[in-house]
């Protein structure tokens, strides 16, 4: 049934909110199929609203235009992403990659909406575009220390430049999950382990 989500007479205050909530995440998790196999432009409020059983004005309770919904789809993808990762003081970075690697072989729907959104937003009119460039500018800075904090105790290859390196890393884990979206016969993981050790890791003395 189509509603327009207005709480219904009598219901309690709290039982207004839970219920919600609940179809606030429901319309979350629905933009999320949409946008993750047709990206922002193609993903469409009135398909959302019908998967979830509510009208357009219905949806717009929750969220005030598409931008909005769509700012929240990624917040919660990075979340679980972070939640993946770990704690950045227990896991080293290639460690931390690892784990998103992983992660994300098992959430195809994530992984599908990353990989839209991210060629998508090289338009400098996308909603998303200045978000992504700052990302990934900002990841390469903060991995491009960690890298070198890595070549200092050792840990990683002292003849790499730190600078190249860390774009590399986004480059490859891109890459590869595009190739396993894809086909899914392709295991992200060992792709990943094998970069690692051939390019990041110390060569072991012969």
């Amino acid at each position: 049934m189509v509603t327009d989500d207005q709480p219904a007479a009598g219901r309690g205050p709290r039982g207004s909110y839970a219920t919600g909530q609940a179809r606030r995440q429901a319309i979350v998790d629905e933009a999320l199929v949409v946008f993750s196999r047709t990206g922002f432009h193609g993903g469409s409020l009135r398909e959302i609203a019908k998967r979830v059983g509510v009208t357009p004005a219905g949806l717009l309770h929750h969220f005030a235009d598409k931008e909005e919904l769509f700012a929240e789809v990624l917040r919660q993808r990075d979340e679980k992403v972070r939640d993946a990762a770990g704690d950045p003081a227990e896991h080293t970075l290639i460690g931390q990659a690892k784990r998103v690697v992983a992660h994300n072989q098992t959430s195809r729907g994530l992984t599908s909406l990353y990989a839209i959104v991210s060629a998508e937003a090289t338009d400098p009119e996308h909603p998303s575009h200045t978000d992504f460039a700052a990302r990934y500018r900002t990841r390469a800075e903060e991995a491009e220390e960690i890298l070198r904090r890595g070549q200092e105790a050792g840990e990683v290859r002292d003849d790499i430049d730190p600078a190249l390196a860390a774009r590399l890393i986004s480059a490859v884990m891109d890459g590869i999950q595009l190739q396993w979206l894809l086909d899914e016969t392709v295991d992200m993981v060992p792709l990943f382990d094998e970069f690692v050790q051939q390019y990041l890791n110390p060569a072991h003395p012969s």
